[in-house]
């Protein structure tokens, strides 16, 4: 295994002040459905032209530490024959990978799910870390009704991200563990709280049982926040409150940063909502991990065309910057309008 001091000085520089990380680890099929929307074809060279537009924007690494891949993106090379991972490491963002294999139903709770991919994972990660990853991802959800998740779930799910951080740790790169409670449903802010708490234990006890470095990896959670069809939808000093009181309640002090997703706010929404948590003397650096709040309005922008690239780019470089104000409590609404 590297050196543990290795370890968390990578999962230490994953959470670096001003920076967060770049989530691009959609799917073929996910790709697929937001070119169709912009009226785009995926191919694998459209894909690899969308990607590179991205890593290619001026200052990317002033906001970025890492961008989480697909297998597909980490095996891409750009139009001149540089590896994709080349252009961002040149930037200097690490690269990562997703090494979940995806979920599928929960046996006898049709509505769970559980993730796949520890079968084979250890001689994935072997050929992944020849790629030029320097971390993994894997996530799992949980659904929020009046009877679920169930226990099971709960268990199942968090000795599976238990399993898989330590053969990560094993293999030399930093685990982000992300137990992702859904924003799907209507319940309110008080539920979300109780469910996010009762995941995050389970969690981070079975990463004690399987002896997981706590300061190599990258906890990537939602915050705790009221289901998209509630009728009662909190204001971000109250989102703030509640996510990092539960944060103090579950995480060890030991954990070097947590990186929330966005789990389908909007950028502006997650940014405020992340300002809000800076408070003074938390033991942890608090960052961002975003997927489609970054992305959607650069590739709005983009639709496609090469000569777009640019104005894509400007796209893509205000909301990390706007991102990584909010990271350090310097976001504001009127900051949404300075140009970058």
């Amino acid at each position: 295994m590297t050196n543990q001091s290795e370890l968390a000085a990578t999962a230490r520089a994953m959470v670096a002040p001003d920076k967060g990380i770049l989530a691009v680890d959609e799917s073929v099929k996910t790709c697929t459905k937001r070119f169709v929307a912009i009226g785009v074809e995926s191919t694998l060279e459209s894909r690899g032209a969308y990607r590179e537009m991205m890593f290619r924007t001026p200052g990317i690494g002033e906001y970025v530490s890492g961008a989480i891949l697909f297998d597909e993106t980490i095996r891409q090379a750009a139009a001149d024959g540089t590896l994709l991972t080349e252009v961002l490491k040149a930037a200097g963002v690490f690269p990562g990978i997703k090494v979940d294999a995806g979920t599928k139903p929960l046996a006898d709770s049709p509505d769970e799910t559980i993730t796949e991919g520890l079968d084979d994972l250890p001689a994935r990660l072997a050929e992944y870390r020849g790629l030029g990853a320097r971390f993994t991802k894997w996530r799992a959800t949980f659904l929020i009704t009046a009877e679920l998740p169930s226990e099971r779930c709960i268990a199942t799910n968090a000795e599976a991200l238990a399993s898989y951080a330590s053969m990560v740790q094993e293999a030399g790169l930093v685990p982000i563990v992300e137990p992702e409670v859904l924003m799907d449903g209507d319940h309110d802010i008080q539920r979300c709280e109780e469910v996010t708490t009762a995941v995050l234990e389970r969690v981070f006890a079975e990463l004690a049982a399987k002896r997981v470095l706590l300061e190599g990896i990258v906890l990537k959670p939602n915050m705790v926040i009221p289901g998209t069809g509630s009728t009662d939808q909190s204001s971000a000093a109250e989102i703030a409150e509640r996510t990092v009181a539960t944060l103090r309640r579950c995480v060890p002090e030991a954990v070097p940063g947590i990186a929330f997703l966005s789990g389908g706010q909007t950028g502006e929404q997650a940014c405020a909502n992340l300002n809000a948590m800076q408070w003074d003397g938390l033991p942890w650096e608090l960052t961002y991990s975003f997927g489609r709040a970054l992305q959607y309005p650069a590739i709005e922008v983009w639709a496609g065309n090469s000569a777009n690239a640019a104005a894509a780019q400007a796209a893509l470089r205000h909301r990390l910057r706007m991102s990584s104000l909010a990271r350090s409590g310097r976001y504001m609404d009127a900051a949404e309008q300075q140009p970058d």
